[in-house]
């Protein structure tokens, strides 16, 4: 089956992160995802997984986690959404370093190649095809089948570990149909409130959905009275064990890098490439997470907990791609990731005038972010990506009382902040990781 051939069949399938038009509860169904992965031998029985939700900060908690247990020796697979560019990167395994290994362009290391997808969509096609025209529950969706891929695909590399990011939610996420060994909640705040709920309670009952086992380890971040008290039901329920970052877990800001005091021990004057003080609360999360494994028999040691969190790259987080004028790429899409990033931005970088290119989500708090990023700018082009989520640039401009430029896709704004804008100024596109990630791939 050819790569293109591939493509297009992926893509024939509901794509949920592309339609907003579903029911939450009606489309979503564990029991169909489940079914599946029973017809082709459960392949996520056999892996010991670490599983993330949250609202924000998921992805780079995913990734710390992997980075620091790929340094302690073993070889992890590392689950994430959405892609920036092609999707091959939500499937990764992270191997121990060996010297002159080459690393993938664009921080993508350990990305599943396309033969190996190739291959593995060619042996599941009968499956899926069978199961779709048989099924009770309705056909399976791209996320459901990407994710039953890399539940194969990790059990046939044999990893370590298999680190999963929930897509939408938890509870009635395909990745939950996996038993973890440890689980995280990153900060919980309001998003996707058509589907998850409105209220704050709801939302984190739905995210807090992944903690299911009895027993089970939870790591949670920093949360609101009312997510706070959803987390802790939910482990009393499973007399699960919980620690939290302010309480177990601390991180503390130095001058030069941080501190983390841990579950375990004291961490020292480690350093981060990844910019911010929220990256700082997503690492703390992190080493409380690979500590806890200690648990479970697998202890980390002091020095690939230092490197794994210094290694750790994740694209279009307050990342950095060009200079003289700075550009900075970062996919906040909710009003909690708007806030860390102007915070980012204000203590991380020196910039004589700040353009900003900015595209949202239509389902987005699209008020709340505006108004959080719009001190910060000197000029605003607004803009919108090629998916039908995206809102109007118009629409947008409504929530700014002052000129706005508007573009009908990335590239014309892309062209009109370069036209813009001097050496020493600074170009911030935000507001969403598909424009983050058109901007940075156009």
């Amino acid at each position: 089956m050819a790569y293109r051939e591939v493509i297009r069949y992926l893509d024939s399938f509901a794509n949920y992160e592309k339609n907003l038009n579903y029911s939450y509860k009606k489309t979503l169904n564990l029991a169909r995802i489940r079914d599946f992965l029973a017809s082709i031998g459960n392949p996520q029985a056999s892996l010991r997984v670490i599983h993330v939700a949250g609202t924000k900060g998921k992805g780079s908690t995913c990734a710390f986690s992997a980075y620091i247990l790929r340094e302690a020796g073993f070889r992890v697979g590392l689950y994430t959404s959405p892609h920036l560019r092609d999707f091959r990167e939500r499937i990764r395994i992270l191997r121990p370093f060996v010297s002159g290994r080459k690393i993938a362009a664009g921080g993508f290391e350990g990305m599943i190649s396309r033969q190996a997808l190739s291959s593995l969509v060619k042996e599941l096609k009968p499956a899926i095809e069978k199961y779709n025209r048989n099924s009770k529950y309705g056909p399976l969706s791209f996320f459901e089948i990407y994710t039953a891929i890399a539940f194969l695909y990790f059990k046939r590399m044999n990893v370590d570990f298999a680190v999963l990011e929930t897509g939408l939610g938890g509870r009635l996420d395909a990745t939950n149909t996996a038993d973890s060994l440890a689980c995280a909640i990153t900060p919980v705040s309001y998003e996707h409130v058509q589907k998850l709920g409105k209220t704050l309670t709801k939302i984190a009952g739905e995210k807090a959905g992944i903690i299911k086992e009895k027993g089970a380890i939870v790591i949670s971040a920093r949360q609101d009275k009312e997510a706070r008290k959803v987390i802790h039901d939910r482990c009393r329920r499973f007399q699960a064990r919980l620690y939290e970052v302010g309480r177990q877990i601390r991180y503390f800001k130095l001058k030069r890098g941080l501190a983390i005091k841990g579950l375990r021990k004291v961490y020292k004057n480690l350093r981060l490439r990844l910019l911010g003080e929220h990256q700082m609360a997503n690492a703390a999360l992190a080493v409380g997470l690979v500590e806890s494994l200690s648990s479970r028999g697998f202890n980390i040691g002091s020095r690939p907990i230092r490197q794994g969190l210094y290694d750790t790259v994740w694209p279009a987080r307050c990342e950095v791609i060009a200079k003289n004028p700075l550009i900075v790429l970062d996919g906040a899409q909710n009003l909690a990731s708007a806030a860390a990033l102007k915070s980012a931005v204000k203590n991380n970088f020196k910039y004589s005038k700040l353009i900003l290119v900015l595209g949202i989500s239509d389902d987005k708090d699209i008020p709340g972010i505006c108004g959080e990023l719009n001190p910060l700018a000197d000029k605003i082009i607004l803009t919108r990506a090629a998916t039908s989520r995206a809102a109007q640039p118009k629409r947008l401009s409504g929530y700014f009382n002052r000129k706005t430029y508007l573009t009908r896709s990335v590239k014309e704004a892309k062209l009109l902040a370069a036209s813009m804008a001097q050496k020493e100024d600074l170009i911030l596109v935000t507001g969403s990781l598909f424009v983050a990630g058109e901007y940075r791939n156009d």
